[in-house]
């Protein structure tokens, strides 16, 4: 068993108070500023700064180049969907694992006829959504899970691959995750009990705060079917061509994920669970951690951006998010997307004093 690393403060740091155990951290936001989101912690001092601007409701629909092939701004759609031109000299897409790689392939020019920073070809290819597994289960006694963060302790025995298994794949165990009210009113009742009349309430009263979920994290082979593409005909709400997702998970993806889903099953029974239950996995369709689509390479035939996350075509241009990822990982990736970015930054700064930030120095 490990802590799991949160990101939440536990005593007031720098005008953020430290936690206050209200439980509701997931899908909701800090009120007292504790989970350390970049709208608590980064955002407000930018914007101190003076030079930094939030534009709320703005919707990029370009990257522009000039002859030479760097970016000058961007084109976007105002809260009025007025089109702006933003001049820069350098831009830095951060739109994640989908609506990156979307971007770019919507910023076609003559200089990039496939999208932009896509020479290479591989601009929307190598997708992972991210693969989910785990189990719930009653227990005799109150939990509480609903007091305290939303994520503790986990297993992360499973992480190593084991070629003994006779798939490829790893992953974590974590109990995390409670029902809100209105979640058990609506899906959170174990299977067969009512969901209508005095039987529901009755069953509403005995199951809440005793129920326990385990929700692992496991890997997703970076295959090059899986994709986001343009849609040749859907079009959003500003006349642009839709995303596009094709996904289909390899045959390894559907044994770790059952073999999570088991080991979830067996932890649950092993801890004197009264009743046990878990839906039966399937293919991905879609998650919360996109990766994989501008993925990060020495190559510029088989990579789209380098090591600092610039582009190989754009020097001016930086991707830095989950798509420049080449594989899905064993753990949320959120903090080390956030590393990677501190990182960025460093060499962003750097190449700009030194003025090499329209050619590669």
């Amino acid at each position: 068993m490990v802590p799991g690393p949160l990101a939440i403060i536990t005593q007031s740091y720098m005008g953020r108070t430290g936690c206050v155990n209200c439980g509701m951290c997931s899908g909701f936001g800090c009120h007292v500023g504790a989970r350390s989101s970049s709208a608590a912690t980064v955002l407000p001092r930018a914007v101190a700064t003076g030079n930094c601007e939030i534009r709320p409701w703005s919707y990029v629909r370009e990257i522009p180049v000039d002859d030479r092939g760097r970016v000058t701004g961007a084109i976007y759609f105002d809260a009025d969907k007025r089109e702006v031109f933003q001049k820069a000299k350098a831009v830095v897409l951060s739109a994640n694992g989908s609506e990156s790689a979307r971007l770019l392939l919507l910023s076609k020019s003559a200089r990039f006829p496939d999208g932009l920073a896509n020479s290479s070809g591989v601009v929307g290819k190598y997708l992972m959504v991210g693969n989910g597994a785990g189990a719930s289960a009653l227990f005799e006694h109150e939990l509480n899970d609903y007091k305290g963060v939303i994520s503790g302790a986990g297993i992360v025995d499973y992480v190593p691959s084991d070629s003994k298994r006779g798939f490829y794949g790893g992953g974590r165990l974590t109990s995390r995750g409670f029902d809100t009210p209105i979640s058990y009113g609506l899906n959170g009742l174990s299977p067969g009990t009512a969901r209508w009349g005095a039987a529901y309430k009755k069953a509403l009263r005995e199951e809440a705060n005793h129920k326990m979920n385990i929700s692992c994290f496991v890997t997703q082979l970076p295959l090059e079917t899986n994709r986001v593409d343009l849609d040749p005909d859907v079009k959003d709400d500003w006349g642009l061509p839709a995303m596009r997702i094709t996904m289909q998970s390899h045959a390894d993806d559907i044994k770790n994920m059952e073999f999570f889903r088991q080991k979830s099953i067996e932890v649950l029974q092993a801890a004197g669970a009264t009743k046990v239950w878990s839906s039966p996995v399937g293919d991905s369709r879609g998650g919360a951690h996109n990766r994989g689509t501008c993925r990060m390479g020495n190559d510029p035939k088989t990579s789209v951006v380098d090591k600092f996350h610039r582009a190989h075509d754009v020097p001016n241009l930086f991707v830095v998010d989950g798509s420049n990822f080449v594989t899905g990982g064993r753990n949320h990736p959120t903090l080390t997307i956030q590393a990677l970015a501190f990182r960025a930054a460093e060499h962003l700064v750097r190449a700009a004093k030194k003025g090499d930030l329209q050619s590669r120095a």
